[in-house]
């Protein structure tokens, strides 16, 4: 039997999952959980914007904070001011003090002109300013009667611009009816964070399912994904604005989680080459002795077997 290998990139639970709770509920499930981390997304709850805040929780609940998604929502165009490029700059600030490695972020809304205009170099000047990876995210056109409108510029796929990092959201696919496999596949090591969900697709409606609950490929992906060696972080952002109680959502949340795990595991090749370490233990170990044979007559006496047979010789 081949042994099962996980890969190393962890599964992290994103605050926005836990909604219409708060932030820090996100680190006490993720927490209970065994989530491997926290993505904050910072939105209208105080707390998402408190970066010595977001350190108490995660030295408390020994959760990092591995990835910020910057507040570029619709929800969120207040939150940090309206400046686009201000929101990003505080962003790459907070990730930077509470040690996250990735920032999502949105391509620009198309009546932010100038923002549009500037995205894709600035996003490049940008990383050039800091280790922290900013990861643009897959969006999606939407329906207006019988025509299709895309609000984002300079394009909601990444297929078509060069940004070295992009993040590949699973319900986004569904809504776009993208194909997903080829969308990761084709963005090869440029694809370095993944929003982990599910859609069933066919409205407009981001949906950001329980994972295995739509028609992504999602299991699928993750197989592919730990089979070519992903380094990246897996994301669960999903809804669990529907569970009536907090132990509801921890069971969908703990579904989501046992889903990623299994599916990012893989078996190792039978033939594989052992290392120096296996070799040494395999010639260091002693063969087993051979089982003794014993037999009981009617009297209660005992008879070794193999001791007659070692007498013998």
């Amino acid at each position: 039997m081949s042994p099962i290998q996980v890969p190393d990139a962890p599964v992290v639970l994103s605050s926005a999952s836990v909604y219409p709770e708060k932030t820090p509920a996100a680190f006490e499930i993720a927490a209970k959980l065994g989530y491997d981390g926290v993505e904050v997304l910072v939105s209208s709850d105080p707390a998402s914007q408190d970066i010595d805040l977001l350190r108490r929780l995660s030295d408390y609940h020994q959760i990092p904070v591995t990835a910020v998604h910057a507040p570029c929502l619709v929800l969120t165009q207040r939150v940090w001011g309206r400046e686009p490029w201000g929101k990003l700059v505080r962003s790459k600030e907070m990730a930077e003090a509470l040690g996250a490695s990735t920032i999502v972020v949105h391509p620009a809304f198309r009546w932010q002109r100038d923002y549009a205009r500037e995205f894709e170099s600035g996003i490049a000047r940008m990383q050039d300013e800091t280790d922290v990876v900013f990861a643009v995210e897959n969006m999606y056109p939407v329906r207006v009667r019988d025509r299709e409108v895309v609000p984002y510029a300079p394009s909601w796929n990444p297929l078509d611009r060069d940004y070295p990092d992009v993040t590949l959201d699973l319900s986004h696919t569904a809504m776009s009816g993208s194909d997903a496999m080829d969308m990761a596949k084709r963005l090869g090591d440029r694809l370095s964070h993944i929003h982990v969900a599910d859609g069933v697709g066919g409205q407009n409606l981001d949906e950001h399912l329980i994972p295995g609950r739509g028609r992504q490929p999602v299991g699928e992906l993750l197989e592919y994904l730990a089979g070519n060696g992903f380094e990246g972080q897996l994301v669960l952002e999903v809804s669990t604005r529907k569970a009536p109680d907090r132990q509801a959502r921890m069971r969908e949340l703990a579904e989501a989680l046992a889903f990623t795990r299994l599916h990012f595991a893989r078996t190792a090749p039978a033939d594989r080459p052992r290392d120096r370490r296996e070799r040494i233990a395999l010639l260091r170990r002693a063969p087993s002795a051979p089982p003794r044979r014993f037999s009981v007559d009617t009297g209660g006496t005992v008879d070794d077997g193999d001791a007659a047979d070692r007498d013998q010789d």
